[in-house]
């Protein structure tokens, strides 16, 4: 009978609809307590407990994989992003990695229309003005006088510039590899390296993987670059922008504004100096949020986890197991 390490946090609250079926495969269930994720010491108290780990952003390291070999045959990644997980050690001790591509693209491409609109159109700002009791007309911006710089042109990076293509706004994309040429001439994007992209544009949208080059890509070099009136958006993954540089050029009013969804620690301190300014957007970790996405994610999931654990299933026509 095999046993499941169930950590993944936006599951566990409803952990009761999917019950049925670890019990009809007999799948026995380790359920932590979780509030944004395990750390890499509280995984290790389960080591060598479990057959397979449905989890979120969980640090599986080398240190922890190997911990919970022979048994672990399979980590069930809820999302897309598996920069927690060392994937090259589990390559070598044949550890399945599952997760789910694509999944959030629509969402987070839209939350990041939404900051946009929020920052042209400073409709937060008069809001919080005219409640106090103060009428002033502060002065916005239309997005086609504007320039969108996306630094990731992968599936939500795409999804970024064909929606700001309807409001005339001129597109800058980067990224490490080749766009496909049907793209550039759907959008229009002008492909530029990192620094013209991060000169020119009034909106600069990080959405690129976190890894050993991307991390801490957006630094006080490439912040000091950037226009003074220019807001940063990040949807992508915290460690990509240096929050402390990201705070000195804030309060410098090197740049313009922020808006972030991720964080370098998260949750973010209490005592994060980016609490502390106005022109600073924050939310927990929730551009990814939609229902219809989710209930995806959360079958897709499972069928990740049973077919690691070599269980066979059949799905009904909505994808969930039957």
């Amino acid at each position: 009978m095999p046993t499941v390490l169930f950590s993944a946090p936006y599951m566990i609250p409803i952990l009761d609809r999917f019950r049925p079926v670890f019990d009809k495969f007999g799948i026995e269930l380790i359920v932590p307590h979780v509030e944004e994720r395990l750390e890499e010491e509280e995984l290790l108290t389960f080591a060598g407990q479990f057959d397979g780990v449905i989890c979120g952003d969980d640090p599986f390291s080398r240190r922890v994989i190997k911990s919970c070999l022979p048994r672990l045959k399979v980590i069930s990644k809820w999302g897309t992003g598996i920069d927690s997980i060392d994937r090259a050690a589990c390559d070598e001790f044949g550890v399945m990695v599952g997760n789910t591509p694509n999944a959030f693209t629509l969402a987070v491409a839209d939350s990041v229309l939404g900051y946009m609109l929020i920052f042209a159109r400073k409709h937060l700002w008069m809001d919080q003005a005219m409640k106090k009791g103060v009428w002033e007309k502060i002065p916005g911006r239309s997005l086609s006088e504007c320039i969108l710089g996306v630094i990731g042109v992968g599936n939500i990076g795409k999804a970024v510039l064909q929606r700001a293509k309807p409001f005339q706004m001129t597109l800058l994309g980067n990224d490490i590899l080749e766009i496909e040429a049907d793209f550039i001439k759907e959008t229009g994007v002008e492909m530029v390296p990192l620094e013209e992209l991060l000169s020119r544009s009034d909106f600069v949208s990080v959405n690129c993987d976190l890894n050993p080059t991307s991390r801490h890509l957006i630094n006080a070099d490439a912040l000091s670059i950037m226009k003074s009136d220019a807001i940063l958006i990040n949807t992508a993954r915290g460690p990509i922008v240096d929050e402390s540089a990201l705070a000195e050029a804030l309060e410098k009013r090197n740049i313009g504004g922020a808006a972030l969804d991720v964080y370098e620690t998260e949750p973010l301190p209490q005592e994060s100096p980016l609490r502390s300014f106005g022109n600073v957007l924050l939310a927990p970790h929730n551009a990814n949020s939609s229902p219809a996405a989710w209930e995806n994610v959360h079958w897709n999931t499972i069928r990740n986890l049973l077919d690691g654990l070599g269980i066979a299933y059949d799905t009904s026509e909505r994808g969930e197991i039957i």
